[in-house]
């Protein structure tokens, strides 16, 4: 364990940076003549002299895109394109982009407000007519210069469209494979940028199986296609070849329903799965909320389970075992927001390099530990960057 875990951290220490990433033109759509150029983040208006305009479309109400929004917009101001004011709490997608209408200051972008798409709640069959009014939109009046597609539905349907504006896609589990992109290195259309993290599923849980040998590994999502690259489901079913352990699923339908509906039927396979296996890797899943997130850290803790939370910190702190993610949203956010700078200073889209590595984390919940009879391998107490004691 302790080679393997070594390894791990050594092998984060060494990669890039994301803004240097950022930076190094990828695929073969970049032209020669541009090859090395490296592209300015700073502040600039359109050649014409306006504001450049902005879209944006989420694919339904979920806590992760209004945070990703809003640590998108903070990079922005840092970057100098624009002053908001101190934003509301609980803001949904589409009143956090009113607010942002109405309330930033910039001389070089603007948010559009009537630019603001969503198929319904998750809903399959509002798609193919979301599609097409963006597409409308985007022919007609041509009138928004860049996207921000939140989500994996944004994505993909936004590259289904050709992706006829430059298009940043954020808050997607896997943007290859959903498909949203062609690879890792080269997203597959001029106008399309996606940030893309190798491995980065693979890595999470080799470390837990380090940190906690299971034999039987628990598994929530939706059958969907959807539902199985939110999951991760081919990442951890590589792992389970490599390392010898089983995949124990249960299937958690949670799209074109009632956001409660989608909880219950989470927590339910949680607690079912709970008695089978040695171990639980909790996904996203659009019935885990900020709040029932704190109700599965106490259906573990009595189940006597180890977990590991694919997001990260905030369901560590809620009640969840362990992670190993970023607990600052703001290199993510500063990620998206140095691509739509590059792209607003002359870059296309599928000339930046879409990897993004996040920093090497551990946090831990001793208090779960300590309810779940979990003793932590020193090194990993040691290692740990965020502790919390209590929920």
């Amino acid at each position: 364990m302790m080679k393997s875990l070594h390894a791990l951290f050594i092998s984060a220490a060494l990669a890039l940076p994301a803004a240097a990433l950022a930076q190094t033109p990828a695929g073969p759509a970049a032209p020669a003549a541009q090859a090395s150029h490296v592209f300015p983040t700073t502040p600039a208006r359109k050649p014409n002299g306006g504001k450049w305009r902005l879209g944006y479309f989420e694919s339904g109400d979920y806590g992760e895109y209004p945070r990703t929004l809003k640590v998108i917009v903070n990079g922005l101001q840092q970057l100098g394109w624009v002053t908001v004011p101190a934003m509301p709490e609980g803001l949904t997608g589409r009143q956090m982009w009113t607010f942002l209408a109405e309330q930033a200051k910039s001389d070089y972008v603007e948010f559009v407000a009537d630019a603001w798409w969503q198929p319904g709640n998750f809903n399959a069959q509002m798609r193919p007519g979301t599609r097409a009014a963006i597409a409308e939109r985007l022919a007609q009046r041509r009138d928004v210069d860049l996207i921000i597609a939140m989500g994996t539905w944004a994505g993909q349907d936004m590259a289904a469209l050709g992706a006829p504006v430059p298009t940043v896609v954020a808050s997607t589990s896997d943007a290859v494979g959903a498909k949203i992109v062609k690879s890792v290195q080269d997203s597959g259309l001029d106008n399309l940028h996606a940030r893309v993290q190798p491995e980065r599923y693979q890595r999470q849980v080799r470390l837990f199986y380090d940190i906690v040998p299971f034999k039987t590994l628990g598994l929530v999502y939706e059958d969907s296609p959807e539902g199985r690259t939110y999951a991760a489901v081919d990442a951890v079913e590589q792992v389970a070849r490599e390392l010898n352990f089983k995949v124990e699923s249960c299937l958690a339908p949670s799209n074109g329903i009632a956001q409660e509906e989608a909880t219950r039927n989470a927590l339910d396979c949680y607690r079912q799965l709970g008695p089978k296996v040695d171990a639980v890797y909790v996904t996203v899943h659009r019935g885990l909320t900020p709040a029932s997130v704190s109700q599965l850290g106490q259906i573990l803790r009595e189940a006597k389970v180890p977990s590991f939370a694919m997001l990260g910190s905030d369901e560590v702190k809620a009640g969840l075992l362990m992670s190993l993610a970023q607990a600052d949203y703001s290199y993510v956010g500063l990620f998206h927001a140095e691509t739509i700078a590059r792209i607003f200073n002359g870059a296309q889209p599928r000339q930046l390099s879409q990897i993004w590595i996040d920093p090497a984390k551990i946090a831990l919940n001793l208090e779960t530990a300590r309810v779940i009879g979990f003793d932590p391998p020193v090194d990993i107490l040691l290692a740990a960057d965020e502790v919390y004691e209590a929920k």
